[in-house]
């Protein structure tokens, strides 16, 4: 089952690449296209490939988390699974909620962000919400790493019943 545990790594790996890549792309946008409105629509979309896929790949790692399960220690097992369900929420809350409330209130505003005066109520709750989906982010990455740790140093098989030792009997350590 190594090679079952390898492939669901690899599966979070490429979406925490893509979401580390993707704080790239978005300082980019911004430091590069002429009008901020452009940069946002591509962040936006590109947010939106991050959350979608996150979705599905958490989702999925939680379902394949019941394949094999029976020899990988139980304690570790749940806590993978809590944190894939914090990925999962983190998406879902980035994407149907947190981005559907910023383009309600793109509509609202009517004309680019940056043509809204920086008291104006709705610029400041544009920019509250912003702030919400940056650490929503933060979250579902956070747990990302934490699983794939989690995921990477997991043993398997059964373990082999501790013997009463001399715990500073360093004759097995060493074989020639």
């Amino acid at each position: 089952m190594k090679f079952f545990s390898d492939i669901r790594l690899l599966m979070l790996a490429i979406w925490l690449g893509a979401a580390f890549f993707f704080i790239g792309v978005a300082q980019s946008a911004f430091a590069v296209l002429p009008q901020r409105e452009l940069a946002g629509a591509v962040v936006n979309r590109n947010l939106a490939i991050l959350n979608y896929s996150g979705l599905v790949i958490s989702v999925l790692l939680i379902l394949t988390s019941f394949v094999a399960s029976s020899t990988v220690n139980r304690f570790w097992l749940w806590v993978e699974r809590v944190l894939l369900g914090v990925i999962t929420i983190a998406c879902v809350v980035g994407q149907f909620v947190l981005g559907f409330w910023l383009a309600s209130i793109r509509t609202q505003i009517g004309r680019p962000i940056d043509d809204v005066a920086a008291d104006d109520p709705l610029r400041l709750q544009f920019n509250m919400v912003h702030e919400y989906s940056v650490w929503v982010l933060f979250v579902g990455l956070a747990a990302g790493l934490l699983t794939f740790f989690i995921i990477a140093n997991r043993k398997f098989g059964k373990a082999a019943p501790a013997e009463k030792a001399d715990v500073y009997d360093f004759s097995k350590e060493f074989k020639v």
